[in-house]
C-alpha cells in the first residue's frame, strides 16, 4: 500500500492506495505555517481511525503545486510511513507526450491528472480540474498533451469580488432558485456559479473548434461538483482522478 498526498493551494488531499484501489481519502485544509510534526499528527489521526498501522505502508507519492510545502508534507510522510515519497517533477517518468513550449512549467497536477485520464479515456480529451483555480488541460487524439487554459476559481473570483465592492456581503457558493437573482446574495450565487459553467461551456466550444473535433471531458477537484452541474455541456465526474494518477506514477517508477 501507499500514500499517495495531492498538497493544492486550498487543500491537501490524501489517500491510501492498494493495487490500484484507493480508500481512506482525506482533506485537509493546505496550512504554510504548520510543520512537518503537526501535518504528521492529524495525518495519522485520521489514519489510525481507519485502523492504518506504518507496516502498511511500504511507498509514497507527492504531488504539490506549493512548493514551500512539498518538503513539509514530505518529511511529514516519512514520520507516518517510514518511506522516503516520491515527487512528481524533473526527473520522474510519467509516459506523457509534452507538447508544451517549456515542459518544466507544467504543474505536478496536471501532469498526474493527464496520466490517470489517458488510463481510462481514449483521446482527444479536456480534463478540467476546479480548485483555487479552474486549469483546463487538452490532450489530443494522439494522446500528445498540447497545453490549456487557467481560469480564476469561483472562490477566487468571489473574492475578489467582495474585497473591490465595499456592499458585497461573504456568500457560500451554491446555486440560486433562478439565473435572474432578485436579491444581491442570489445575484452574486448566480454570477458565480452559473457564470462559472458558462464560462466552461464557452471555453470548450472554443477549445473543440480549435482542435477540429469534439473530445471526452473530464472533470475532479474540490469545487467541481458545485459548478460541473450546471454545465450545458456533457461532463464526467471522476473525484480521485489525480490520486489514480499518482499511483500509475509510482507504479512507474518502481526499481525493477
Amino acid at each position: 500500500m501507499i500514500l499517495a498526498v495531492d498538497v493544492g493551494n486550498s487543500n491537501v488531499v490524501l489517500g491510501c492506495i492498494d493495487n490500484g484501489i484507493i480508500s481512506d481519502v482525506m482533506r485537509l485544509e493546505t496550512n504554510r505555517k504548520k510543520t512537518a510534526h503537526e501535518y504528521a499528527v492529524t495525518i495519522w489521526q485520521i489514519l489510525s481511525i481507519s485502523g492504518r498501522k506504518k507496516s502498511d505502508f511500504n511507498g509514497a507519492i507527492i504531488s504539490s503545486v506549493v512548493p514551500q510545502l512539498t518538503g513539509t508534507l514530505r518529511a511529514a510522510v516519512r514520520i507516518i510511513t517510514g518511506c522516503e515519497a516520491l515527487i512528481v517533477g524533473a526527473g520522474i517518468k510519467t509516459g506523457l507526450n509534452i507538447g508544451i513550449d517549456d515542459p518544466s512549467q507544467l504543474g505536478a497536477d496536471i501532469v498526474s491528472v493527464s496520466v490517470a485520464a489517458l488510463s481510462l479515456y481514449k483521446p482527444p480529451l479536456i480534463l478540467i480540474d476546479m480548485g483555487t483555480a479552474i486549469t483546463i488541460t487538452v490532450i489530443s487524439a494522439n494522446a500528445r498533451m498540447l497545453g490549456g487554459a487557467i481560469l480564476p476559481g469561483p472562490s477566487i473570483a468571489t473574492e475578489a469580488l467582495i474585497g473591490r465592492a465595499s456592499l458585497l456581503p461573504r456568500i457560500p457558493i451554491g446555486p440560486p432558485k433562478k439565473v435572474i437573482g432578485t436579491n444581491t446574495i442570489d445575484s452574486m450565487q448566480s454570477g458565480t456559479v452559473f457564470g462559472s459553467a458558462a464560462s466552461i461551456d464557452g471555453m470548450l466550444d472554443r477549445i473543440e473548434k480549435e482542435l477540429g473535433s469534439p473530445a471526452t471531458v473530464i472533470a475532479t477537484g474540490g469545487m467541481a461538483m458545485k459548478i460541473i452541474p450546471h454545465c450545458y455541456r456533457d461532463i464526467a465526474y471522476d473525484e480521485n482522478l489525480l490520486l489514480r494518477g499518482l499511483w500509475l506514477i509510482w507504479q512507474k517508477n518502481l526499481k525493477t
